[in-house]
Order: C-alpha cells, then structure tokens, then sequence
C-alpha cells in the first residue's frame, strides 16, 4: 500500500512532536519520533513508505499539496498537535480536494484526547488512531488494503482496537488497544531517520548538535498533573526495552551518522529505575561506546548513579525542579521535595554532569512573591542552563481540566496556545496572576538568570574548557538572547 506519513506544513521550524508545541525561543526542532516508529512498523509489514516532515524541511501547504497529487497516498498518517489543530484540518480539507478517495487518519496527543472533537470538526478526517498508534494504524492498513475492498469497510474497521472513525452519522469509538509490552518488537526508529530524515535538520539545545534522538521505555510511574505524555499517549506504566537492543541501536547509530555529536534520551525519565540505569551504563562501558548523551531525569537520582552513568557518557540531565513553593509542588503532584533539590544540583556538580532546569509559574496558590522565590530558587540552584515558563495545559491532562473546571483558561479557541508567530503563549491564569502577568515574570526569570555577570564568565570558561560545546551554544544562543532582551510583548 502507498502510505504517506506527513508532519503537516504550518509554521516553519514548529516542533509539533514536543510536550509543549511551538515554535521556540532556542530553536528547538524535535524528531518526529512517533510518527517514524510508525513508518518503521509499516514498512515492515510490506507498505511503501513516503515521509515527510514539512516544519522541518520548510515545505508550505502548497508544496505539500502538490507533492501528495503526485504521490497519490491510498493512506496518510497525519499528526497533529492542539496548537496547530485547525491548520492541520485544514491541510487535511486541502488534500482531499486533490485525492478524494484517500483515507486520512490523524495520531498525536490532541486527537487522542479529544478524538470525537476532532473528527466531527474536520470531515476530511476519516479516523484517529488513538494514543500508541503503531500497530492501530498497521491494522488500519491492511484493512484498507484486503478487507475494505472486498466487503463492508465499516464492519472491519469496527475491529481495529485504538481507533475512533465516522461511521455514517455517528462517530465510532472501538476499545483502547492494549499499550505495547515487548518493544524489542518495534523496528529501530534510527533507520527511519536513516532512510527519510536529515539528522541536521533537528536541534535540542540541551544536547550536542547534531543529535539523534532515541527511547529507551515508555510510560511514566510518575504522576505530574501537567505531563502530556503519559497521560495520553503512553500511559504510567514503565515498559522497558531491553538494554541489549538499545545499545546495539546507540552501535547503530554511531556507525550510520557519523556527524552525530550525541543522542538525546527522549524517555519521561530514563533514570526512574536505579538499577536498569546502572545496568544500562555498565553495558555501554562494556562495550566501549563513547558518544555523549542527554536526557530527562528527577532530583531524587543519587551521587552513585550520576558517577556511574557519566561515565558512560552521560553528558547533561533535563529536570524539573517546576517551584520554590512545597505546596505548589505537592497540588501538582511531583512528588519531590523542596530541601532535595540542592543536594542533587551538589552531587550533579560533583559528578561533573551539566543540568538544564525547568521551572513553572501560575499553579493555583501562586503569588507574584511566590513566583518571584521561585526564579530566586533558580538563580540559588545554578543549573547549566534554565526555563522558565507558564504552566502549559493541554487537553487530556489533569492540569486541563483542573483550569477549565475552575475557569481559569483564557483561551478562545485552540489557536491561542501560540503567539501570531507560532511562540508558547499562557493560556491560564490564576486567583491573582494573569496570563499576561505570568508572561512577565518569565521573561524576568530569565533576564535574571542570564544576564548575570557571573553567568557570562561562566559560560567563556566553558566554552574555552569544553570546545563541544560551542556549536549548541551558539546555535540556541542566536535566537534565544533576541528574545531574551525583546521579552515577550505583553
């Protein structure tokens, strides 16, 4: 069958696959992960395969159109995000116009969170498949291809767990299919990259560029209120690929993209289970692989495991420390402690691992002197590099519907998660800060983070120590200190 997988064309550089989708002030591109394990589990139940990742190539929906009249797709695999939904009907509505019988079926956090939304707003939408979508849209495929040409396409799609479609005037809802237990079983998302994507084309300003960016679990056994991820797509539950298949998949990936400075480790938090970390460390000691790498981690990691997984490689640890409130930080769930976060930030120091923190205003309770210790906080802990942002809220999450219940969305409609230019916008408020406020105080958190002499000295040192550094720097740096001394125009 002649698939299309399209990461739709809206604004150029929009990193549609990332928790919080946007266009961003550092230059973020993310992989599109998701939808290339996708096309790996299709290509290798025999269909021909088309990728294309329009942000990130630059391809507008003229382009787009045109190509998809001279491919012809019997299917396209179509993500999305809340952001960018209504363009992204709209593409869809386009394509139609072109390829009428095409069968398109939309995946992302969006669609399955609001998968009769979706569908009953853009008719050209024929399906969602829901949450983990690999193996709903294999089997939408083969449907597409044997049964629904021989017989009642309806009543076979009916039998296709995860997936929601128009069924005549009615919208269908089949079961949630089961989350994926052996993901040795998926192909290496890296020879997707391989075959249809340019790995330069992608920037994570936490990691070395350029990058390739792996998994190796899914699932969160943590419960953050405002994390996308686990709540819609992955579920809580940690399943683990195993640490053979990963680290021949890292060997891979360092023979196949030479020009690779790093991998980021897109996992929730790779470092939830101390011991799989350990022994995921021992393996790539044992076997000698030197590439750096990144990834997302929790206060609660421990001097031994940071000693053990830098010398592995280990390079920079992505976490949240979100407050400088205990309060705050318990409504939201995060299940971590004010008094742990200096102990971490000393240990991390010591085993001479780099530390991105992410910090978030505008829980309920917050204050503008609350909010104010909190960019405090920051500036105490003195992490590598730092965000400050609104609490961003999508649809699916507890954080959601907590702010809509209370009435605390300032939002219209679903466009008004970004900026006219495709930036995050602050789509909350709360009992005493408004959106607008919550807005200023992160741009006051980062002036105040970075425009500290002793922040510039530290950074030249770096640099002059550490020369890997520079191309990430200066990359991120580029955009970022444009915005950083515009704010962001409120």
């Amino acid at each position: 069958m002649n698939i299309l997988i399209l990461n739709p064309p809206f604004f150029k550089k929009f990193s549609r696959p990332q928790r919080s989708p946007a266009v961003t002030k550092s230059g973020t591109l993310y992989f599109p992960i998701w939808l290339a394990y996708c096309a790996g589990v299709l290509e290798a139940a025999g269909h021909r395969i088309t990728f294309m990742d329009a942000p990130a190539r630059g391809i507008d929906l003229d382009a787009t159109v045109n190509q998809v009249g001279e491919l012809r797709p019997e299917l396209i695999v179509m993500d999305t995000s809340t952001p960018s939904i209504h363009n992204d009907i709209v593409v869809g509505e386009t394509i139609k116009r072109i390829v009428p019988d095409v069968f398109i079926v939309m995946v992302g956090t969006h669609a399955s969170a609001l998968p009769g939304e979706t569908l009953k707003e853009g008719d050209a939408i024929d399906a969602i498949a829901r949450h983990e979508y690999e193996y709903t849209v294999r089997d939408l495929a083969s449907i597409l291809e044997h049964k629904g040409r021989q017989g009642d396409k309806e009543k076979a799609l009916k039998a296709v767990a995860g997936l929601s479609f128009r069924g005549g005037d009615e919208i269908v809802h089949n079961r949630d299919r089961d989350l994926i237990e052996n993901l040795d079983e998926l192909p290496w998302v890296s020879k997707v990259y391989a075959r249809h994507l340019r790995i330069g084309d992608y920037f994570n300003p936490n990691a070395l560029y350029p990058m390739v960016t792996l998994i190796t679990s899914r699932g969160c056994p943590f419960r953050c209120s405002f994390c996308v991820y686990p709540q819609v797509m992955t579920g809580r539950r940690y399943r683990f690929r195993s640490i053979e298949d990963v680290v021949d998949e890292i060997e891979y990936v360092v023979q196949e993209f030479p020009e690779a400075k790093s991998i980021f480790f897109e996992d929730d938090t790779l470092t939830a289970n101390k011991k799989r970390c350990m022994d995921f460390a021992d393996a790539l000691i044992w076997r000698e692989i030197g590439i750096p790498w990144e990834a997302n981690s929790r206060i609660d990691l421990d001097l031994d495991t940071m000693k053990k997984i830098k010398a592995a490689g280990c390079r920079e640890l992505c976490v949240g420390f979100e407050s400088a409130d205990q309060d705050v930080l318990n409504s939201m769930k995060k299940g971590i402690k004010l008094n742990r976060m200096f102990q971490f930030m000393k240990d991390a120091r010591t085993a001479g691992i780099l530390i991105h923190g992410c910090f978030m205003v505008g829980f309920p309770g917050e204050t503008r002197e609350s909010c104010e210790r909190t960019i405090d906080l920051a500036i105490k802990l003195n992490p590598d590099t730092v965000q400050f942002y609104p609490v961003m809220v999508y649809p699916g999450t507890e954080a959601y519907d907590e702010y809509k219940n209370i009435g605390w969305l300032t939002a219209n409609d679903y466009s008004q998660w970004i900026t006219p230019e495709g930036l995050h916008n602050c789509v909350v408020r709360n009992e005493t800060l408004t959106s607008e406020d919550l807005v200023r105080l992160c741009d006051q958190g980062r002036r105040r983070f970075y425009l500290r002499p002793r922040y510039f000295l530290y950074k030249l040192s770096q640099l002059i120590e550490r020369p890997s550094e520079i191309v990430r720097t200066v990359k991120a740096s580029r955009v970022f200190f444009k915005h950083l001394i515009a704010g962001s125009g409120v």
